[in-house]
């Protein structure tokens, strides 16, 4: 039994491996580094530099209500699937004209940020984080679609798919937020933001680089266009209001009709609450950090660079674990282990500033954090029809932040109500987990017998 357990494991490792020999998930790669730089900007570098102007953990916990247009994305997303951008969509395509377009504003946006000072004009500096959360937000959504259009119907490689995105997202976010923190005191944050701004043109030449997905967008979108002529009567002088029913409604009736509304509305509420927790650890982990004693090089050496090599490596597992096992059962064990950590900083706030405590710490949350979100990017892929890909996948990705951005922006906030007691706080935070877990298994019972009635059919 034990022999046939470790010929399985291995079966499993080496499906694992081979499905990543594909091109395509080098591409998934590159925009997955887009897609968590951003990120940088507004979140850990923006946090380090609030922390270091001498603003209060209320503050840096409201700076974050910036996150609250990733939530919001999906309302201007049906543009993204529909609108052809002038000049840059026969030349690039679909999705590579939105993602460069939106990486020229987050450049602008960018260096000017660098010309602020946010301890003495933090509205000016919060509106310029706005511009860049916008078109960070608005790429996401065309990075996404490009993730799920460019491996189609290929359902072996979805789980490695994500497992990149989430490898390039980490790498993108990681790498840079070592270089800020390892030289924010020698060179001062504007002249980092200056160095950000230079690597945008990297990401850009990125774009550039990669291959634009080929799909049958346009043809199922041209089918409903004629259902909707058909079912509400419309002449063929009234093609603005057909584009607009279809650009605006089709898109989340379809998800409600393909699920149902009971099935629907249990799949967002999870959504919505599966990562709250661990947006409340992340909001506050640097000023936690600082006020436990650690340094700026400190956070870069074992958050920034430790962090990134112990991401990649947990990503790979996670995704052939999830192969294993399967996505429901990835994203109930990937939501424990993710409660779990939270208690290591738990630890770390009230055993001191302990070098070897953070790196145990570091490791254990991202192997729980790669290993969830894996899980939870193949189930919202799973969930999105084709036709719509950058509007549903957006509909779902923005409900997961909208719990994250709007409630994580009281974490400063539960911070001083608990007299800054970090140990407790973060108690708390890992039992935010519960009520999504316990919604995932009436999903995931649902999700099931629904695939055994297509099958019986």
């Amino acid at each position: 039994m034990a022999l046939g357990k470790q010929q399985g494991a291995a079966q499993t490792w080496r499906e694992a491996l081979a499905s990543y020999q594909d091109i395509r998930l080098f591409f998934i790669f590159l925009m997955g580094c887009a897609s968590g730089f951003p990120w940088v900007l507004l979140s850990s570098n923006m946090s380090g530099w609030l922390s270091d102007a001498g603003l209060s953990r209320a503050a840096i916990g409201y700076f974050g209500s910036v996150f609250i247009v990733y939530a919001l994305n999906f309302l201007w997303a049906p543009l993204l699937d529909r609108i052809k951008l002038p000049i840059l969509y026969p030349l690039l395509g679909q999705r590579r004209s939105w993602i460069l377009l939106m990486q020229s504003l987050m450049l602008v946006a960018t260096i000017a940020i660098a010309f602020t000072n946010p301890g003495q004009s933090l509205l000016f500096t919060s509106l310029l984080a706005m511009t860049i959360a916008l078109t960070s937000a608005t790429q996401d959504v065309a990075i996404d679609a490009y993730r799920i259009e460019i491996i189609g119907e290929d359902s072996v490689r979805v789980a490695p798919a994500a497992a990149m995105g989430v490898i390039g997202w980490w790498t993108g976010y990681s790498l840079p937020g070592y270089l800020a923190f390892a030289n924010a005191d020698s060179y001062g944050w504007p002249m980092i933001y200056l160095g950000m701004a230079a690597l945008i043109l990297v990401l850009m030449v990125f774009t550039l680089l990669i291959k634009e997905p080929a799909n049958h967008r346009d043809r199922l979108q041209q089918a409903a266009e004629a259902r909707y002529k058909t079912q509400l009567g419309l002449a063929g002088s009234q093609p603005y209001l057909v584009w607009l029913t279809v650009t605006v409604v089709e898109p989340f009736v379809d998800f409600f009709r393909r699920n149902g509304w009971q099935l629907a509305l249990g799949i967002l509420s999870f959504v919505f609450l599966f990562k709250v927790g661990e947006a409340f650890l992340g909001r506050m982990s640097v000023p936690f950090y600082k006020e436990i004693g650690y340094s700026n090089e400190q956070i870069a050496e074992y958050s920034k660079l430790v962090g990134w090599f112990a991401t990649i490596a947990f990503t790979l597992a996670g995704s052939a674990i999830n192969i294993r096992f399967g996505i429901i059962r990835g994203l109930f064990i990937g939501g424990i282990a993710m409660a779990a950590s939270n208690m290591m900083f738990a630890w770390i706030a009230m055993a001191g500033p302990k070098p070897e405590l953070f790196i145990a710490a570091i490791l254990v949350d991202n192997f729980t954090a790669a290993f969830s979100t894996v899980a939870f990017v193949s189930f919202l892929t799973w969930l999105t029809g084709k036709a719509f890909t950058a509007t549903q996948y957006a509909l779902l990705a923005s409900l997961g932040n909208l719990g994250r951005t709007t409630l994580a922006s009281f974490s400063g906030e539960l911070v001083d109500t608990l007299g800054g007691n970090w140990a407790l706080f973060f108690v708390i935070t890992s039992l935010m987990v519960i009520p999504a877990l316990i919604l995932l298994l009436w999903v995931g019972k649902k999700l099931q017998q629904q695939e055994n009635n297509k099958a019986a059919n």
